[in-house]
């Protein structure tokens, strides 16, 4: 009997796969344990291997196209057997992936033999049934994909091939700039590039239109953008009570925000021209992308002055590049406007201030850190358990340990050891809330959260229960290395069971954390500050740092939190503990 086998769910943040190779074609037989493709996810290219014996009668895309999870990616059977059943969704079977308990979609083929044909007419543009075109399964569409967890929108941070370009399968498209690094978008198709659907510095939502990539002669580009629009278009539609509701309130709220900055423009058009170059918008706002809006920033350049080169006069990065001052300037033709004495403006007393300010846009990191840890804050009810403890045993045993470590060792690989063993005796802090369950990790992976120009990135210290100081040492100041380089990849940042966060080298006495979720704990470290303490008696000088641990009270009680940090000072105080 023939059986369906389902594209499956090959990393945590799938949504869809491309197949990057076939390596069977329909009327091939097929084994156990053979490879059938080569699956591209949002993470890594997998092999799928066939669970079965028979011979390949169906696949549900060719090359290079898309498929999204739990939809219909290939049939096995006996030659020649009925399949079409299977094609419309209209019968049982067993399924290859067990967990799926989506329906199988039903493609537009009807059996084995037409596969192949049922796929060019959507790459030449047909309309699918329901009248609109399906981006998502055209493989001369490239939509912007998720690169990370929790990306909602990608930054072209630059484009590696322009319109007209031939481009092939490998090749570096583009640069996506990400909540939490810079990408590479390579191609998993060749021909050429027909279309980009967002210029360096813009921003571009998930699953937008992101490039057409194909034969000029064959594929309808117009229909495509139509169709994207489309999308947008229906999108926007669905959020209309908000838009006209909510989104009034905002975009009132804006107008408030800036309009100090509509009033001085707008006095200095009434006494000079606009700027040749100068392109606005019906609502009167200067077209200019992000990134040169963010460049002339920088520069102290006013972009109502500057000339665009871009389409509809719009303002790009070159033009604000070669931007020369020239002619009269927002604050000349500004200061026309004051009130004038002897034909000069008003001079300010020397006593009196000028209001000024910096507006820099949000970066698509720090907009997930604020959605991230706002969510935090407000669903997960924290509280906080603060511990002072003597450091003294640990100064000195880390200056014995440095002394034979291949790896210089510090204060917060040593704090981090201590939590990652004293985790697995207190496994209720090393939890996740899962809304009606708790997950208890065995495994401890410990996040370090490492501050980054743009923000903070959490990696990944994996098994850190099981390794070494130096072996902690090593990989700590690798991943915070590549943190700062923003070469980090998804991998590296994902399956935290516990946080850290370390503030010591800034000097701080004691702070309080914001849990990274979907963690329960995050330990705030603090500096080790030389204080009197009381020994034997007697007041002397030590060693003394404080932990502050936040736990989320629906995991961790009281109870447990303390006693956890209990377990910590006992290994932090006496070292060689650790080492046993």
């Amino acid at each position: 009997m023939a059986e369906v086998i389902k594209m499956p769910r090959l990393s945590d943040t799938m949504t869809e796969g491309v197949i990057a190779a076939w390596h069977k074609k329909v009327g091939d037989p097929v084994k156990k344990g053979e490879l059938l493709a080569e699956v591209e996810t949002d993470k890594a290219t997998m092999d799928l291997e066939s669970y079965k014996d028979g011979t390949l009668l169906y696949t549900g895309t060719e090359k290079g196209g898309k498929i999204q999870v739990d939809e219909l990616l290939a049939i096995i059977g006996a030659p020649g057997e009925d399949i079409s059943a299977l094609v419309k969704g209209g019968a049982a079977a067993p399924v290859a992936n067990k967990a799926a308990a989506a329906p199988v979609a039903a493609p537009a083929a009807s059996s084995a033999a037409p596969a192949a044909s049922s796929a060019a007419p959507a790459a030449s543009g047909t309309p699918a049934a329901s009248g609109a075109l399906d981006l998502s399964k055209m493989e001369e569409v490239i939509l912007m994909p998720r690169l990370s967890d929790t990306m909602t929108e990608g930054v072209i941070a630059d484009w590696h091939k322009k319109v007209g370009d031939m481009v092939k399968k490998g090749d570096v498209l583009a640069d996506i700039e990400t909540d939490k690094a810079t990408m590479e978008l390579e191609s998993y198709k060749e021909g050429k590039l027909l279309y980009i659907g967002a210029q360096k510095g813009d921003k571009i939502a998930i699953n937008s239109l992101l490039a057409v990539i194909g034969d000029e002669k064959k594929v309808d580009v117009e229909k495509i953008k139509a169709a994207a629009n489309q999308g947008a278009a229906s999108q926007d539609a669905a959020l209309g009570g908000a838009t006209s509701s909510g989104g009034g309130v905002a975009a009132g709220a804006a107008e408030a925000a800036t309009g100090g900055a509509a009033q001085a423009s707008g006095a200095a058009a009434a006494v000079e021209p606009a700027h040749s170059g100068l392109s606005v918008s019906a609502d009167g706002r200067i077209k200019a992308s992000p990134l040169a809006k963010k460049l002339a920033a920088e520069k102290g350049i006013d972009i109502s002055q500057v000339a665009g080169s871009g389409d509809n006069g719009r303002i790009v990065k070159k033009d604000v590049d070669s931007y020369v001052p020239g002619g009269k300037t927002a604050s000349t033709a500004a200061s026309a406007t004051q009130p004038a004495t002897g034909g000069k403006p008003a001079a300010l007393p020397a006593s009196i201030g000028q209001v000024s300010y910096d507006e820099v846009p949000v970066s698509q990191m720090r907009k997930v850190i604020a959605k991230r840890l706002a969510e935090s804050k407000f669903t997960a009810p924290h509280f906080y358990v603060t511990m002072s403890i003597d450091m003294d045993k640990a100064v000195e045993s880390r200056a014995k340990m440095n002394e034979v470590s291949p790896v210089k060792i510090s204060f917060n690989d040593i704090v981090l050891k201590a939590v990652a063993i004293s985790l697995k005796q207190h496994p209720a802090l090393n939890s996740s809330w899962l809304g009606d369950k708790i997950r208890i990790n065995h495994h401890v992976n410990i996040g370090v959260a490492v501050a980054i120009e743009d923000g903070l990135l959490v990696p990944v210290v994996r098994f850190a229960d099981l390794k070494s100081l130096s072996q902690i040492g090593a990989e700590v100041k690798d991943l915070a290395q590549r943190a700062k380089a923003k070469k980090l990849q998804p991998a590296d940042w994902e399956g935290s069971t516990f946080t850290i966060s370390n503030m010591g080298m800034f000097g701080v006495d004691e702070f309080t954390a914001i849990i990274n979720p979907p963690d329960a704990c995050i330990l705030a470290v603090s500096a080790i500050q030389q204080v009197p303490v009381v020994k034997n008696g007697a007041i002397v000088p030590g060693n003394v740092m404080k932990l502050t641990l936040s736990c989320d009270h629906r995991v961790v009680d009281g109870a447990s939190g303390s006693a956890f940090l209990q377990t910590v000072k006992s290994y932090l105080e006496e070292p060689l503990r650790m080492m046993i």
